[in-house]
């Protein structure tokens, strides 16, 4: 497979998500390691049911970004918008969240959820997380939910996270990770299910740890396929040091 088809293949898997409606594919869209059930009944509350019947991750970075008034976050993979929704809540009145997401469809559906939710400190972008449409340190926080793991190559992913965080600002993702010495099916239907592109929990630690990232750890959940996990990363940019 080319990066080029994992691409198209992740694009098409995810337009027929947007697409669906309530009479959404349940191949696609009701897999148990999708859906709600990781987000409290408040949180749920707090979104419109259009964005939380588009939620499709793994785990709940929301919660482990521990955001506070005033920071600016940055969702990868955006989807219908419930983690943006929910950041940018917690975030106001100073604080702002963006969301990025490689469809425009799901960039349409996500700022009609944000409207409907009443929230205005929000900006949806369309683009690749391999190549995020925002200034060089202007983030505190990066957050992603079971979409990391569909990138065909992590590392400009990475060097892209590292390169929008402000000095000291940290990473908080949900993503589907291979337990270490498992051998996956890379096979084209298994990427686009988050499986195939999974990487073991030593190479997330590695990987990161390359891109400048600092206090690296992946905590390792629920199993969501063969050998995989759901996993909470998390990880610092460094504060730089001034020369003496």
């Amino acid at each position: 497979m080319t990066d080029q088809q994992i691409h198209d293949d992740v694009r098409d898997y995810y337009l027929r998500a947007a697409t669906a409606g309530k009479d959404r594919d349940v191949d696609v869209l009701t897999d148990e390691r999708w859906g709600t059930h990781l987000y409290d009944e408040a949180s749920l509350f707090e979104v419109p049911e259009a964005a939380a019947d588009l939620s499709m991750g793994c785990g709940n970075p929301y919660v482990l970004a521990d955001l506070q008034d005033g920071d600016v976050v940055l969702d990868l993979g955006s989807g219908g918008g419930i983690d943006v929704i929910l950041s940018a809540k917690r975030v106001a009145p100073s604080g702002k969240a963006y969301g990025l997401d490689m469809l425009p469809e799901m960039v349409e559906i996500a700022r009609k959820n944000a409207a409907e939710a009443g929230v205005t400190n929000v900006e949806f972008l369309q683009g690749l997380m391999e190549d995020v449409p925002l200034p060089d340190a202007s983030i505190d926080a990066v957050i992603s939910n079971c979409v990391i793991s569909l990138a065909p190559d992590k590392t400009p992913v990475f060097s892209e996270m590292a390169r929008v965080l402000r000095v000291g600002g940290r990473i908080a993702v949900s993503d589907v990770v291979a337990e270490n010495g498992v051998s996956l099916d890379v096979s084209r239907e298994e990427w686009v299910e988050c499986g195939a592109g999974a990487l073991q929990q030593r190479e997330y630690v590695t990987m990161l740890e390359a891109a400048g990232f600092e206090d690296v750890t992946v905590e390792l959940t629920h199993q969501v396929g063969d050998g995989l996990r759901a996993g909470m990363i998390r990880g610092r940019k460094p504060v730089q040091r001034r020369e003496r």
